[in-house]
């Protein structure tokens, strides 16, 4: 059965930053500006029309706090008239370990209702680890977001065409496809990719795979050479959430009239006009709760502003009681609380590939196996095992968060001992 999604390419290019832990405290000031309208005296070659979509949103904004590293992507213009500055203040020895991909960066959307979302991400990442072009992937409340090398926008639109994907363009650029794939890898799934401290150079890969089975053995043999073994944090559970659809914590530069305006004595002048600010119409729980999150130095947190959709947060559940009632879809008590599963992958290089197709796709297949194995013993002793389609079955959806130098296989807590158990498996079984 063919399957159909949306993909809209966003507009502007971005930069990849990992900072490491030892430094956030550091570079928390060029962090929030992110978050902040840019005043009069920003830099003159911060273009801000190419960062936002009416000169109020970004086009496409992540800052992930994990165990790991602090990974940020951002507008090309914020990664060199923010980030930089205050990069060239540091020591020497310790600014080079702080890195900032040399290849700027193209993000598009994938967004399909009623569909598996895993089965969608392993219909568009497959191809397109297959033609090895490297990839990074933040799954959100709404939407899933892949990042290319601008280099490699081209290749990416040729590769799914060859693959059977129907390209129909539209006015805003958005254009629908139809996979031929209908494999089924479980909800969400990412290819992680990490950046190369040196500049980076032409890609020297072996031929890419014939197909997926030999690219999921050829990224476990790789991650085995790397020593990359996944791990979970002990007590770290996550909530995945969003702001509310009304909000306007990205909206806040919108040029909203206004007749009123103070007098200098506290009353207002119903005659004067007053240009609004972005301090008259941010949502600010949601801000305060963001700030107040960051600055804390979270043990898990990442927040994701894209154009058109509303703010999309993967947080510590701890966290979750600084915003008040500001965030749709997360509770302190009761709910789906999600485990990250850790991969280290600061040894690969920029151009490792099929990471979403080997982990993703082989940890769905092992998991379906274990719990086909259990739905048929529950049937054979007459218990009524749950099959396809179960309760059971859906606990099986997983997200992906890459960041710049590691991964996030993110899944139910229940399912997540099981997923550990099966990714240290194959990792030993392909490394043999």
């Amino acid at each position: 059965m063919a399957l159909t999604a949306q993909v809209h390419f966003l507009d502007g290019t971005l930069s990849l930053i990992h900072i490491p832990l030892s430094l956030y405290p550091t570079l928390l000031q060029p962090i929030l500006r992110l978050l902040f309208p840019q005043s009069r005296g920003s830099p003159p070659d911060l273009n801000l029309d190419s960062l936002t979509l009416d000169s109020s949103q970004h086009g496409f904004l992540n800052i992930s706090v994990t165990p790991l590293e602090c990974s940020i992507v951002c507008h090309s213009s914020w990664a060199k008239t923010i980030f930089e500055p205050a990069i060239k203040q540091l020591p020497r020895d310790t600014a080079k370990t702080v890195i900032i991909s040399k290849d700027d960066y193209v993000v598009f959307s994938v967004i399909s209702v009623g569909m598996d979302a895993g089965s969608r991400v392993a219909d568009l990442t497959s191809p397109l680890a297959l033609a090895n072009i490297p990839l990074f992937f933040i799954t959100t409340y709404y939407s899933d977001f892949i990042l290319v090398p601008v280099k490699d926008r081209q290749a990416v639109e040729k590769t799914l065409l060859s693959r059977g994907f129907v390209f129909s363009e539209d006015s805003d650029d958005s254009f629908p496809f139809t996979s031929p794939y209908s494999t089924n890898h479980g909800r969400r799934a990412s290819q992680g990719s990490s950046l190369n401290e040196l500049p980076t150079t032409a890609r020297q890969q072996p031929p890419p795979p014939s197909a997926i089975p030999e690219l999921q053995e050829r990224t476990f043999d790789n991650l085995k050479k790397r020593n990359v073994v996944p791990y979970v944090e002990q007590g770290l559970l996550l909530v995945q959430c969003s702001g509310r659809q009304d909000n306007n914590m990205i909206g806040g530069y919108s040029e909203r009239p206004s007749t009123f305006h103070t007098n200098g004595h506290g009353s207002r002048n119903r005659h004067s006009a007053h240009k609004p600010c972005w301090a008259d119409t941010v949502d600010t729980k949601l801000y305060t709760g963001l700030v107040s999150a960051l600055v804390s130095q979270p043990r898990f947190f990442s927040i994701t502003l894209a154009q058109d959709d509303p703010p999309s947060l993967l947080l510590d559940r701890e966290l979750v009681g600084i915003f008040g009632d500001s965030l749709v879809g997360a509770t302190t008590e009761g709910g789906v609380s999600l485990v990250p599963i850790f991969l280290d992958l600061s040894s690969l290089p920029i151009e490792a590939t099929g990471i979403v197709s080997g982990v993703a796709g082989t940890l769905v297949k092992e998991l379906k196996e274990q719990y086909g194995a259990v739905a048929e013993e529950e049937e054979d002793g007459g218990g009524g095992g749950r099959g396809r389609g179960s309760a059971q079955e859906e606990e099986l959806e997983l997200s992906f968060l890459s960041t710049v130098r590691a991964g996030a296989v993110i899944l139910g807590e229940e399912v997540s001992i099981r997923a550990m158990e099966a990714l240290s498996r194959v990792l030993v079984r392909e490394g043999k």
